[in-house]
C-alpha cells in the first residue's frame, strides 16, 4: 500500500518521528482497522494513550503504531474534523470524521427535505474545515410529489451561497457521475444526513459493489432505519476515499460563533447596518435584519443556533481554534466585526 493514496502528505509526515504511520479506516469498541504500508491491520491502543491523550482515534485519523506491537501510541494532529455535541446530558465533543476534504450533505427530496436541517449541517461543515456540497437525492420522486427540481435547487442555493447543489437519483445513477469530479485522488469525502436519504445506496453505486446494506424508508413519513451503524472508509474507483456516516437523528452543534456567521453571511452583512451594536434582531428599533424581510424561519433558525452556541460556550469556555488552521473570523453578535486581537467517543 502507498500511504499517499490514502491522503498522507507533508502535514502528517512532519509530525512523525518514530513508529509506523497508518490511517484509521474503521473503528469498533476500541479496536481499529488501520491501513499501513504493509497492509490492513487490526490494532488496539496503549494504556497511556487511553489515559492521557486528548485525542482518541476516529475514523479518518492518521495514527502512529508501535513497531513491536499492534497498538496505537499516538494520534497525529488533524487537518479537519467533523464534530457534534455528544447527544447526551454530558457536554462533550463527538468527532464523527477526521481529515476529510469534502462533506456531502445528503437530503432526500421526499419528506426528508428540511431547509433548517441543511442549514445546521452547513454550520458543521464550515466548522470542520471541509468543503460542503449539498446532494438532493431521489429526483425520481419529483413528479409524484409535485416538485419542480429547478425551484428546489434554487431555494437550496439561497441557503448556501457559493456551495454547489447537485440533484441526483442514486437508484438510477443519475447525477452521480458529478461526485468523483469534485475530489482529487488521495482526498477524502464523507456523507452526512438522516437515515433513509440514500447514502449507502450512493456508496454502493459509486464503488460498484454492494458494500453497505440498504433498507427502504417508511411510506408514511419517509423516515429511514439505521442501515449504516458504524463509520468506515472505502477506497473508490479513481483513487479517492469515501466515508459513510450513520444517519443522524439529533444534530447538536459543537462549533464557534464565527462559523455560524459564515453560514449565515447574509444576516451578518445586514447586521452591519443595525442601529445598535448589540442588536439581537428580535424586534429592536432600527434592526436592519428585521427590516430586510428575510424568511422568518431562516432568521429564527439562526437565532436558535446562536443561543445554542452561546449556552455551549458558557459550559465549556470559548471554542478552541479549529485544528484545520482555517482563518479565524471575528465574533459578531450584531454583525459588526469586533477588532481582531494580535471524550471523545
Amino acid at each position: 500500500m502507498i500511504l499517499e493514496q490514502f491522503g498522507w502528505n507533508e502535514f502528517f509526515a512532519g509530525q512523525l518521528t518514530t513508529g509506523i504511520p497508518g490511517r484509521v479506516a474503521a473503528a469498533n469498541h476500541g479496536r481499529f482497522l488501520v491501513w499501513t504500508e504493509t497492509g490492513e491491520i487490526e490494532a488496539g491502543v496503549t494504556g497511556s494513550l487511553r489515559q492521557t491523550s486528548a485525542l482518541w482515534p476516529a475514523v479518518g485519523d492518521w495514527v502512529v503504531l508501535r513497531e513491536d506491537a499492534l497498538v496505537i501510541v499516538k494520534v497525529l494532529e488533524r487537518r479537519t474534523k467533523l464534530s457534534r455535541k455528544q447527544p447526551e446530558r454530558l457536554v462533550r465533543e463527538q468527532v464523527l470524521a477526521a481529515n476529510i476534504d469534502v462533506l456531502f450533505i445528503v437530503s432526500g427530496l421526499d419528506r426528508d427535505y428540511n431547509e433548517r436541517r441543511i442549514e445546521r449541517f452547513l454550520v458543521m461543515a464550515h466548522e470542520s474545515g471541509a468543503r460542503p456540497v449539498v446532494l438532493l437525492n431521489k429526483t425520481d420522486l419529483a413528479d409524484e410529489l409535485g416538485l419542480d427540481i429547478a425551484d428546489v435547487v434554487a431555494k437550496t442555493e439561497l441557503l448556501a451561497p457559493g456551495v454547489q447543489v447537485i440533484p441526483l437519483c442514486a437508484l438510477s445513477d443519475h447525477g452521480l457521475d458529478a461526485l468523483p469530479t469534485m475530489i482529487a485522488p488521495g482526498e477524502t469525502a464523507a456523507m452526512i444526513g438522516s437515515s433513509g436519504v440514500g447514502k449507502s445506496t450512493m456508496l454502493n453505486r459509486l464503488v460498484g459493489d454492494q458494500r453497505q446494506r440498504t433498507n427502504a424508508v417508511r411510506a408514511r413519513d419517509s423516515r429511514g432505519r439505521h442501515t449504516t451503524t458504524s463509520r468506515e472508509l472505502f477506497r473508490m474507483p479513481g483513487g479517492w476515499l469515501l466515508m459513510d456516516l450513520p444517519g443522524l437523528r439529533e444534530v447538536q452543534l459543537w462549533a464557534s460563533a464565527e462559523q455560524l456567521q459564515e453560514s449565515f453571511d447574509d444576516i451578518q452583512e445586514l447586521a452591519q447596518h443595525c442601529r445598535f451594536r448589540d442588536c439581537a434582531h428580535a424586534g429592536e428599533p432600527g434592526c436592519a435584519v428585521a427590516a430586510a424581510g428575510l424568511e422568518p424561519a431562516r432568521l429564527a433558525n439562526f437565532l436558535k443556533m446562536q443561543q445554542e452556541l452561546a449556552s455551549l460556550e458558557k459550559k465549556t469556555g470559548p471554542r478552541p481554534a479549529r485544528e484545520s488552521k482555517a482563518k479565524t473570523k471575528a465574533p459578531v453578535k450584531s454583525g459588526r466585526p469586533a477588532p481582531r486581537p494580535d471524550r471523545i467517543k
